[in-house]
Formats: C-alpha cells, sequence, structure tokens
C-alpha cells in the first residue's frame, strides 16, 4: 500500500517537471535556513553549491512567533541588499504544502500553525520567497552539489539527529514532505528507535546502533529500493563508527555539505522554483 503511494508520488512529481521543463535561471540565488536555535543566510553560487559570500547567523527570538522570525530573515536579507528579482528560498522545519496553512511545528512557538508560511514570508520581507521543508533542503543540496552528485536514480538523504528527517530525489527531481523517520519500526516510530537521540538516551554502543539503523534503512529499501542512501547530521562526521555495522545491499554514503547543507539546498529549490515553467 505504501510502495504504491510513494511511487505514484514520485511519477507524478517528475510527470510535472519534465512537462514543466524545469532550468536553473540565475547563477546565483540567495538561501535560509531557519533553526530552533539559529537562522543562517548565504548567497549561494549555483554552479558550485558553495557560499558566494560569508552566512550570516542571528539567534532565532526566544519567542518564535512567526513575524519575529520573519522579521530576522528579513533582517538577514537587507544586510546581503538582496533584491527582489533574485531567487530567494528558505528551508524551515515543518512539512510544507504551498498555498496551505502549516499544520504541524514542533521546534518553534505553535502560533505558527494555520500559517500560509510562503505568503506571510514573502509579505513581511518584501520580496517574493520560496520555502521547503528543512530535510529536503539538504537532500536536494546533496543529491545537486555533494555526496550524491551525478547519481541517476533514486536518492534518499537521511538526517539522524534529534528525530529523522528524510528527503527523496529522483532523477533530481524532490519529492517533497516524504516524512520517513515516522514509518513505524519495532511498534514505534522509526525515529525513536534509532535517531541519534535514542542512541545517546539508550547509550548505545555504535554496534547496537548500527543494528537498529540497519533495521531502518532494510526497510526503505524495501518500500523505496533506492540507488543510494546519503546520511546527514552531525553525527555523520563520525560514520567510520556505525556505517560498518550497517548492513544492506543499497550504498550509503555520509552527507558532505553538512551545515551548509540547509541554506545550499533552499537557494537550489528557490533556483528552480524561479526558473519552472508549467
Amino acid at each position: 500500500m505504501i510502495l504504491g503511494v510513494a511511487r505514484r508520488k514520485i511519477e507524478e512529481t517528475i510527470r510535472i517537471a519534465v512537462q514543466g521543463g524545469i532550468m536553473i535561471e540565475s547563477a546565483q540565488a540567495f538561501g535560509v535556513d531557519i533553526g530552533g536555535s539559529g537562522i543562517k543566510g548565504a548567497p549561494v553560487n549555483l554552479y558550485e553549491g558553495k557560499f558566494a559570500d560569508e552566512r550570516l547567523r542571528i539567534p532565532t527570538p526566544e519567542v518564535s512567533t512567526p513575524e519575529a522570525v520573519a522579521d530576522v530573515v528579513k533582517q538577514i536579507l537587507d544586510h546581503f541588499d538582496v533584491q527582489d528579482g533574485t531567487p530567494i528560498g528558505i528551508a524551515f522545519p515543518a512539512p510544507i504544502k504551498p498555498g496551505k496553512p502549516l499544520d504541524f511545528m514542533a521546534n518553534l512557538d505553535q502560533s505558527w500553525i494555520g500559517v500560509d508560511i510562503n505568503k506571510l514570508m514573502s509579505e513581511r520581507t518584501g520580496r517574493r520567497c520560496h520555502v521547503v521543508n528543512d530535510a529536503d533542503a539538504a537532500g536536494l543540496a546533496e543529491a545537486q552539489f555533494g555526496a550524491a552528485k551525478g547519481e541517476k536514480g533514486l536518492v534518499i538523504a537521511t538526517t539522524l539527529g534529534t528525530g529523522i528527517g528524510t528527503a527523496l530525489i529522483m532523477h533530481g527531481v524532490l519529492v517533497p514532505n516524504t516524512e520517513l523517520g515516522h514509518l513505524i519500526l519495532d511498534g514505534k516510530d522509526a525515529e525513536k528507535y534509532c535517531a541519534d537521540s535514542a542512541r545517546s538516551a539508550k547509550e548505545l554502543t555504535w554496534k547496537k546502533w548500527g543494528k537498529r539503523l540497519t533495521k531502518y534503512y532494510k526497510l526503505l529499501e524495501h518500500y523505496f529500493s533506492p540507488d543510494i542512501f546519503v546520511v546527514g547530521g552531525g553525527v555523520s562526521k563520525k560514520s567510520d563508527k556505525f556505517f560498518p555495522f550497517i548492513k544492506i545491499d543499497t550504498p550509503i554514503v555520509p552527507a558532505q555539505l553538512l551545515n551548509d547543507a540547509g541554506i545550499v539546498g533552499a537557494a537550489y529549490f528557490a533556483s528552480q522554483a524561479e526558473g519552472q515553467q508549467l
């Protein structure tokens, strides 16, 4: 059942993208990454997937209401004198459905629920903005510029942290809001079973954690038959500690862009959105 839905979602997304003729119009775009503790932004060179200038980071407001966060985003855009014609992408920690209000919020103020975030950001900053889920942004960056660059098939990027963020990219096209960290594994959300936070809380050895991750990645293999897994999150810097204990058939590699991935992916997403012809 899940596999059939997943395939239909992938095929429909690719059909729209191919018919629309997605293209990159600009060599540079601007990316913003909104997190629970900090909001970061930088211009991005889209040929190289690298920052075109040093990034700016501003702490997330203690009371992280939509207006307060949007004002920080505007402050960052103003700092770099970003013009309205520049593609502006914003990575945000929640599923994003264009034209629909947010219905879930974990890391920011609950007043975000019911907000049309694309409309809010565009109106508050005075510039057209394109908002994307943060895990999707990171995965898109890795597929286009990082660990899965050049991969023609299905890329599944996972971010192992407090939870498990996921991104699914098929032939370079993002299938958004997959939320595969919430698949049921051993009777519970997968992220509660094998996220990095679960490893820390249970004081698991790398070997025991690797066995849990094996179950998770085997489940993804069963549903999606990916061509490669990319593993991000801070713990990916220690991939040599636990990768040897992940026993799966699919190639698995650590992320390359790390903390830059959200900004780079958001910028690339915005440039795609600006260049899309449906």
